[in-house]
């Protein structure tokens, strides 16, 4: 396994475990949010654009949340 691929590995895990964790803190969305960048960051260093350029939106979207969960705001509303 080269570093590249186990980059992914750990950006993949953080993301699956800090969204899992998501209903515990605010603070499991952020991680969600920096998993998801390291997710971004490994698509395009894979080569892999369109998925990097989804997992930066979804870094953005879990910003945005953990902003509103922080603050105490629900953005069902």
């Amino acid at each position: 396994m080269d570093a590249l691929t186990l980059f992914g590995l750990v950006s993949a895990s953080a993301m699956l475990i800090t969204y899992a964790l998501e209903e515990r803190s605010h603070w499991f969305v952020l991680g969600f949010a920096g998993s998801c960048a390291l997710g971004s960051a490994y698509a395009f260093l894979q080569g892999a654009w369109p998925f990097g350029i989804v997992e930066a939106v979804f870094t953005v979207v879990a910003l945005r949340r953990w902003n509103a969960r922080r603050r105490g705001i629900s953005l069902a509303e």
